[in-house]
């Protein structure tokens, strides 16, 4: 597997990134993550596909959004929806203008990450990126559903106002989904964060080939190991379909 190592421009901002690749197939399709509201690219669910994916033969870029991980930025000041998704574009421009891998791809994204998917969706399609589907976890799509608002600070950040979440966390993507396709949707009936409903309103609204799995008992962090597994297992297989591979 190689991999490397990048950086990219998102409105001023350096963000860094890294790209695993397949051995065998220097043109083999790949597969663009966005992290969680907290997360990083080191993020559990991010490492895992970027060792699974390249062992089967899709690339899997990885990147830190801005005020994140090893990314330019301030958490606060430089978190917004809108924010992510230029990031998640510019991300997309990015791997495309690298020319390591074919021009096809997918998208993953976890909880804030799948949101940030849903929103780049069409914008990326008007900018000749369109996506060939994804895979999202525990994804709000309607953000006054989301429980247990994190505001209070831990070593990702400070003590967060409850008016950072009014002012940049505030949406309904459903109109926005109603375009999507080839998705995979995974979510726990017990996520005390983003609650299950968000699922099943994301799948009413996108478009066949769509699939939903709703893990039993499952957690926001899919702490269980049979839930990794399923994760990881379908994860492969539908990017597998998705790219014909």
């Amino acid at each position: 597997m190689e991999i490397v190592q990048t950086q990219f421009d998102a409105d001023g901002f350096t963000l860094k990134g890294t790209l695993n690749l397949p051995d065998t197939d220097m043109n083999s399709p790949v597969v663009i993550g966005s992290h969680g509201l907290e997360g990083s690219q080191d993020s559990a669910k991010q490492k895992v596909l970027s060792q699974l994916l390249p062992e089967n033969g899709i690339a899997f870029f990885r990147f830190d959004h801005r005020g994140c991980g090893k990314s330019q930025g301030r958490f606060i000041e430089d978190t917004s929806l809108d924010k992510r998704t230029r990031d998640l574009t510019a991300a997309v421009a990015h791997v495309m203008a690298m020319k390591k891998t074919s021009s096809r791809f997918a998208l993953f994204g976890s909880s804030m990450g799948g949101a940030t998917c849903i929103n780049a969706w069409q914008i990326l399609e008007a900018k000749g990126f369109p996506p060939m589907g994804g895979v999202l976890f525990a994804a709000p799509v309607i953000s006054h559903t989301i429980k247990n608002i994190p505001t209070q600070a831990n070593e990702n950040h400070p003590t967060l106002p409850l008016s950072f979440f009014t002012e940049n966390l505030l949406f309904n993507l459903l109109d926005r989904a109603r375009g999507l396709h080839h998705l995979l949707i995974f979510h726990g009936d017990a996520d005390d964060i983003v609650p299950v409903s968000n699922a099943h309103d994301l799948y009413d609204a996108i478009q066949p080939p769509k699939e939903k799995i709703i893990h039993s008992g499952g957690s926001h962090q899919m702490s269980e190991p049979k839930h990794q597994a399923d994760f990881e297992t379908r994860s492969l297989a539908w990017y597998q379909d998705i790219f014909n591979v």
